[in-house]
C-alpha cells in the first residue's frame, strides 16, 4: 500500500468548521469557477465564432471568382463557367463550385419603392447556411425550364416595402431598354448583418440571365466552398494557379476584413482573460497547500522522526492537492457543461441583434478544447503544487515537534 497516498487520505477528514476545512472549500470552489468560466468562454467564443461566419457564408462562399474588372459596381462583367476549374474534386480541399449572377433593380410594392441587388443562384448553390436565417416561407423553389420567378427577401427589405410571403412585387432593372418582372415572396431571412439585410435579394440564376441574354454557359462569377475554412490560404493558392489569367480571385476573409477581424480580437481577449483564470485557480491551490503544510508541521516532524523521506512526505501533499484539483474539475465540468446546455436548448440569456448580429447568446459543442482546458488546468495546479511541497525539505523535525 502506498503510505502517501494513505496518510493523504486521512488528513482530509478534517472538522467542517475548522479552518482548514474553510480553506479547503475555497480551493475547490476557485478551480470549480476556473473550469466552469473558461467553458463557458470557449463555448460561447465559438458559437459567435460559428454563427457569424454561417450568416456571412450564405452570401458568398469562401472564395469568389470575378472577371478581372476596374468597376466596383455590384453587377460586373460576366465570365464564363469554364474558368479553368473542371471539377470541384481538381484541387484538394474544394467541396463545391457554384455560379451566381447579380443584377441592380428597383423594387415597388403597393406602398413603397426601394432599390436592391438581386443575387441569382442555381440548384447548384448550397443554400443550406440561409436555411438557418430563415424566418418566414421557405426556400427558393427551382423549375428545371424556365426561370422561377421566386424571391427571398431580408425581414428589413421585407419591412421597409411592407411586404410579407407571398405578396408580389415589380422588380424593375436597370439595363437598356429597362426591364420589370413580378417577382412573388417565397421566404424571409434575418441574418442580422446589416451590409446584407439592406441590399441583398435571393433570386433564380435563370432570371438574369434572360434579363442579359446570357446563355447557361456564363455566369456573373464563380463561388468556390471549401472543407476546412482554416485551409482558406492554401486552397486559394491552388485555386489561383489554375484559373484562367483574366479572372481575379477574392477571399472572403478580405471581402469581409472587419469582421474577420474582429473575430480575431475577440479570441486573443478571450484567451488573456482565461490565462488570467488559470493563474488565479493555481494561486489558490498553491495557497492552500501551504496552510496545509503549516498546520501539519508537527506531524511532518513526527513522519521524519520514524524515518519517513522527504519525498514521501511531499507526495502525501501532493495527492491531496490532486485530490482537491480534481473535486473541483469535477465541479466546473458539472456546472459549465450544465450552464452551456440548459442556454443552447433553452436560450434564455437573449441578445440585441442590433449590436451582436443574433438574438440569442450562442452555444458552440467542442470538446475538443473541453478536454485541453481540463488537461491545462491540472497539469498547471500539479505544478504549481511543487512549489509548497518543496517546503518539506527545509523542516527540522527537532523543531517541527516542539512547534506549537
Amino acid at each position: 500500500m502506498n503510505i502517501s497516498k494513505y496518510i493523504s487520505e486521512k488528513i482530509s477528514e478534517v472538522k467542517s468548521g475548522s479552518f482548514t476545512a474553510s480553506v479547503t472549500k475555497i480551493a475547490i470552489i476557485s478551480i470549480a469557477a476556473g473550469i466552469a468560466i473558461m467553458i463557458v468562454s470557449f463555448a460561447i467564443l465559438e458559437g459567435f465564432r460559428n454563427e457569424i461566419r454561417d450568416k456571412i457564408f450564405s452570401f458568398g462562399a469562401h472564395l469568389q471568382i470575378n472577371k478581372y474588372d476596374t468597376n466596383n459596381s455590384y453587377e460586373g462583367a460576366p465570365i464564363s463557367n469554364a474558368i479553368g476549374l473542371t471539377e470541384a474534386d481538381s484541387i484538394p480541399g474544394i467541396k463545391q463550385i457554384q455560379a451566381f449572377a447579380r443584377k441592380t433593380a428597383i423594387v415597388k410594392s403597393e406602398e413603397e419603392v426601394l432599390g436592391v441587388v438581386l443575387k441569382g443562384v442555381g440548384k447548384d448553390y448550397d443554400l443550406s447556411a440561409m436555411k438557418h436565417n430563415l424566418d418566414d416561407g421557405q426556400l427558393l423553389a427551382y423549375n428545371d425550364t424556365a426561370s422561377s420567378k421566386e424571391v427571398m427577401l431580408s425581414r428589413r427589405v421585407a419591412e421597409k416595402l411592407r411586404l410579407k410571403v407571398g405578396d408580389e412585387a415589380i422588380f424593375y432593372f436597370i439595363q437598356n431598354p429597362p426591364r420589370a418582372r413580378k417577382l412573388k415572396i417565397a421566404g424571409i431571412f434575418n441574418t442580422g448583418l446589416e451590409e446584407f439585410d439592406e441590399v441583398f435579394v435571393i433570386g433564380d440564376i435563370k432570371l438574369i440571365r434572360e434579363l442579359n441574354n446570357w446563355p447557361d454557359s456564363i455566369s456573373g462569377g464563380m463561388e468556390i466552398m471549401i472543407n476546412d475554412f482554416e485551409k482558406i490560404d492554401q486552397v486559394a493558392d491552388r485555386v489561383f494557379e489554375k484559373m484562367n489569367y483574366d479572372l481575379q480571385l477574392e477571399k472572403i476573409t478580405d471581402r469581409h476584413a472587419q469582421l474577420f477581424d474582429w473575430l480575431k480580437l475577440l479570441r486573443k481577449n478571450v484567451v488573456i482573460f482565461l490565462v488570467l483564470i488559470i493563474f488565479v485557480a493555481t494561486f489558490n491551490m498553491v495557497s492552500t497547500v501551504f496552510i496545509m503544510i503549516i498546520e501539519r508541521i508537527n506531524m511532518i516532524g513526527v513522519l521524519k522522526a520514524v524515518g519517513a523521506t522527504d519525498a514521501q512526505i511531499r507526495k502525501v501533499f501532493y495527492f491531496r492537492g490532486l485530490h482537491l484539483t480534481l473535486r473541483g474539475m469535477l465541479w466546473g465540468n458539472i456546472v459549465g457543461l450544465g450552464f452551456c446546455a440548459l442556454q443552447y436548448y433553452f436560450k434564455f440569456i437573449p441578445l440585441d441583434p442590433e449590436n451582436y448580429y443574433m438574438d440569442t447568446v450562442p452555444i458552440s459543442w467542442n470538446f475538443g478544447i473541453i478536454v485541453v482546458l481540463n488537461i491545462i488546468t491540472l497539469a498547471m495546479t500539479m505544478l504549481a503544487i511543487l512549489i509548497p511541497a518543496a517546503m518539506v525539505a527545509r523542516i527540522k523535525p527537532v523543531k517541527a515537534i516542539k512547534f506549537d
